[in-house]
């Protein structure tokens, strides 16, 4: 029997000054960990681990936000077992905000968490409540480029870098702030991929459309799973391709192995499936080149080659046209989510 993955309990801390938009964000990104890519693909999932994310406060009660929305809040913060992973999402202060000697009992709860061994993670100006716990003390942190100021009053000991979207820190680096707030989805794709695996965080980038939109929504989608039906022959044609898609007529071979002639083969495909065949095989070769891409340095001619195109010129515009990228721009955008920028 199959183990089941690790748990990372997520605490998403909401203080009186919090916004509900990035808490609610990050509570449904890292609830999809590991649960999700299967669904829409029917890729068998990659995740290292699943995250379990907890929307906590002092009262342990629901609150409004300073917009007047409420914050759906699940806990109190010692109940349940203790995070793996905090965060501290944005505030709403102004440069006449007083920050120093807020938030006693939570600071205490923090810096309790933070011994124990947990990350420690900010967006925005949540970082000046990890300033506040002494946690940024000779570190350096970003933080929004408009909390710069009231950042460097209040915490002149932080080595601020506001110009910075991602900053790990600390020992094992387990500190690390975001700056603005859409820099939420930074620190997101940095926590899959620290914790789930790379290939989970290009995952989830796919899933929630995260990065360079210019292009639009075609180069983040993948193969869409084909529909249930019950044509035997069909489904032996597609368990076979699917081990074999590099081969040379890979048309010709599925009927075979279907045991019916081509014509009847494509047939039958197209209407168990909703792909002609010959597309079926492009999708699945293109689906292994964009995974090279992402995850190997290796030239795109040897990509092309490696999925079963001999004419590498054929594959580059092939490539383009399925998913609006030419290869080399595809890893450009997609190879490296992750780390400190």
């Amino acid at each position: 029997m199959p183990q089941s993955p690790p748990l990372i309990r997520v605490s998403l801390l909401a203080l009186p000054e919090s916004y509900p938009a990035v808490l609610y964000c990050l509570h449904e990104l890292l609830g999809c960990v590991g649960r999700t890519w299967q669904s829409v693909t029917g890729e068998p999932e990659a995740a290292a681990c699943r995250f379990v994310p907890s929307l906590v406060s002092h009262s342990g009660r629901s609150q409004r936000s300073p917009l007047g929305l409420p914050i759906a809040v699940e806990a109190a913060l010692d109940e349940g077992p203790p995070p793996d992973i905090v965060i501290v999402t944005d505030l709403g202060m102004t440069n006449e905000s007083r920050p120093r000697g807020r938030w006693q009992e939570e600071v205490a709860w923090l810096r309790q968490r933070h011994e124990a061994g947990a990350v420690i993670c900010s967006v925005c100006s949540g970082a000046l409540f990890l300033a506040e716990a002494g946690l940024l003390d000779e570190l350096e942190a970003t933080t929004h480029w408009a909390a710069a100021g009231l950042f460097r009053r209040h915490y002149p000991q932080v080595r601020l870098r506001a110009e910075r979207i991602l900053c790990p820190a600390g020992e094992g680096q387990r500190i690390v702030t975001a700056g603005g707030t859409s820099s939420w989805t930074d620190l997101a794709l940095y926590l899959v991929a620290r914790f789930a695996g790379e290939t989970e965080a290009r995952r989830m980038a796919r899933i929630f459309i995260i990065g360079d939109t210019s292009g639009g929504q075609q180069p983040f989608a993948a193969l869409a799973r084909p529909r249930q039906h019950e044509d035997a022959a069909v489904g032996r044609a597609q368990t076979w391709i699917a081990l074999n898609y590099t081969c040379t007529h890979p048309v010709t071979r599925m009927a075979e192995v279907a045991g019916l002639s081509e014509r009847t083969f494509s047939r039958r495909f197209r209407k168990a499936t909703g792909y002609a065949p010959v597309d079926y095989v492009q999708a699945l070769r293109l689906e292994e080149a964009k995974q090279m891409l992402e995850s190997s340095n290796a030239p795109v001619d040897a990509v092309a080659l490696e999925v079963g195109y001999a004419d590498p010129a054929f594959f580059r515009s092939l490539f383009k046209r399925a998913v609006g990228l030419s290869p080399a721009r595809y890893r450009q955008r997609f190879a490296r989510f992750f780390g400190p920028r």
